[in-house]
């Protein structure tokens, strides 16, 4: 069999420049979450960790579409929730969520959450997913519940108690909420938000129709190998960021 060089995150020299690479992509992972419609009203956010300033992280002013956002417009918000970088509040719940999620997993660099329809409604189940395509094996034993919805989180003692659900997986679901997914690039994190909106969709579709067959355990840990990790996640987004960029290329502004 050939040997298939996949490309791989680059590594950068200077922080100036991985900076920017993580706000371009992280402008382009919220225009590609309007394009799928995961944008609803002021709800949803994605962080991407500063590379130098590394309890600080680049995230969505409230209130923006996702649709309509470019480099220029994201935030900087520090440890205490401070906007230190652009003239626009910070999302309360993101920061009640996020500053915990970044602050529990130094490995983390990006986190994702949004209110879209597939994550709405399958987190009302208060259930895992299962392994019933290849794709959902990217999440098999790798995505946690969290159970206790208790209204908007607001306070960072709820963002601690979803970074404990979470765990060191890379997705948890909200019961009665929604879906956060994370990972050690922006890419990465979003890809997995995409992918596991879908994985929940495809459950859905396939038990309202009859019953599935899930794939048994050892061929979904072997698949989780294959799809799962965060290289896998980082290239599968690159055809997305590609197509974005060339059809929306103020987002770099």
């Amino acid at each position: 069999m050939p040997k298939f060089d996949r490309p791989q995150p680059p590594v950068f020299e200077r922080v100036e420049d991985e900076r920017l690479y993580r706000k371009q992509h992280l402008a382009a992972a919220f225009r590609l979450f309007g394009r799928f419609g995961f944008s609803e009203g002021i709800a949803g956010h994605i962080t991407a960790r500063d590379p130098e300033f590394t309890d600080h992280f680049w995230v969505n002013p409230l209130g923006k579409y996702f649709g309509h956002i470019r480099v220029s417009d994201l935030i900087l918000v520090d440890s205490h929730g401070e906007v230190v970088k652009g003239n626009a509040p910070v999302n309360r719940a993101a920061f009640a969520i996020h500053s915990q999620i970044h602050e529990a997993r130094p490995d983390i660099v990006a986190a994702a959450h949004a209110h879209s329809l597939y994550g709405k409604s399958w987190s009302s189940l208060g259930r895992l997913l299962d392994p019933l395509t290849q794709d959902a094996c990217i999440f098999y034993q790798d995505h946690a519940l969290f159970d206790d919805y208790k209204g908007v989180v607001l306070d960072t003692s709820e963002g601690k108690r979803i970074a404990e659900a979470l765990g060191d997986k890379k997705a948890v679901i909200l019961k009665n909420h929604g879906f956060l997914t994370a990972g050690s690039t922006v890419d990465a994190a979003a890809w997995w938000y995409i992918s596991f909106e879908r994985s929940s969709q495809a459950q859905l579709l396939a038990e309202a129709a009859g019953k599935p067959v899930p794939i048994d355990d050892e061929i979904a840990t072997l698949t989780h190998s294959q799809v799962g990790t965060d290289s896998r996640g980082w290239f599968s987004f690159q055809p997305l960021y590609e197509r974005i960029i060339e059809e929306e290329p103020d987002l770099l502004n």
